[in-house]
């Protein structure tokens, strides 16, 4: 049974920081590409950062310079080091895990950036 399960949410002021872990389960962690996308009330869902099995990154311009997507194989976990956050970073972050056509996803964790 796969298992992506994210934790590190929470509620910071602008300009802080955050650091967002996913621990995956069930699947060969290090053949897939591990992803963060997030989801605002009322927005689609937008990807925010990937890492290949390589260790490729790669981020939109909303958030780059400010994320960082990080992976330990060893421990089965991807990170998402959020510096300097912004209230429209305000979302529930999801972690995604994908290779050929099997894709999964966590249950997600809510990031607030107040004001």
């Amino acid at each position: 049974q796969v298992q992506l399960v994210e934790s590190g949410g929470g509620l910071v002021q602008s300009g802080e920081s955050l650091r967002l872990s996913c621990e995956a389960s069930g699947i060969r962690f290090s053949i897939y590409t591990m992803g963060w996308c997030r989801q605002a009330p009322g927005k689609q869902r937008e990807l925010v950062a990937t890492i290949t099995n390589s260790r490729t990154t790669n981020y939109p311009d909303s958030v780059k310079g400010r994320f960082t997507i990080s992976r330990d194989n060893a421990k089965n976990t991807v990170y998402l080091q959020m510096n300097s956050l912004k209230p429209e970073d305000t979302a529930v972050y999801y972690c995604n895990a994908a290779f050929s056509t099997a894709n999964y996803w966590g249950q997600g964790t809510q990031v607030t950036v107040s004001s």
